[in-house]
């Protein structure tokens, strides 16, 4: 484990949102946005998002972390949080890399938008056949 001085930083991205991830040596107190966690994601989904890396590496109640996170939604943040988490983890214990390997924590998830394409309603999305 790291000094309890030293903070690791990591960076997490999904669709639009990006969250700036610092982990320290602490209690297991999660601050999103200069407010508590149960607080800025109000479904229980998001919040098991969030913190699965921390469970998965049973180091919940053994770091404090602070986020900063802007842009997309509130599933696409809570993706970013989790991937900032997770690769903070790994700069502050590099012991931890098979553990979030394995669940996929490190890899960006790639899938984003598609963009409106010219003559149609979306992206995909056509105008009505009339046969007449």
């Amino acid at each position: 484990m790291a000094t309890a001085s030293t903070e690791a930083l990591g960076t997490g991205r999904r669709k639009t949102s990006v969250a700036r991830v610092r982990v320290r040596e602490g209690s297991g107190q999660i601050t999103i946005n200069k407010r508590v966690m149960e607080e800025f994601f109000c479904t229980e989904q998001d919040r098991n998002t969030v913190i699965a890396p921390l469970k998965h590496c049973e180091v919940r109640d053994q770091v404090d972390v602070i986020i900063l996170v802007h842009g997309g939604g509130t599933t696409g943040q809570a993706g970013a949080c989790m991937q900032g988490i997770a690769r903070a983890l790994l700069k502050h214990d590099s012991d931890l890399q098979e553990k979030l390997r394995e669940k996929t924590f490190l890899t960006r998830d790639a899938r984003m938008k598609e963009r409106k394409k010219p003559g149609l309603h979306g992206a995909r999305r056509a105008s009505q056949f009339s046969k007449r």
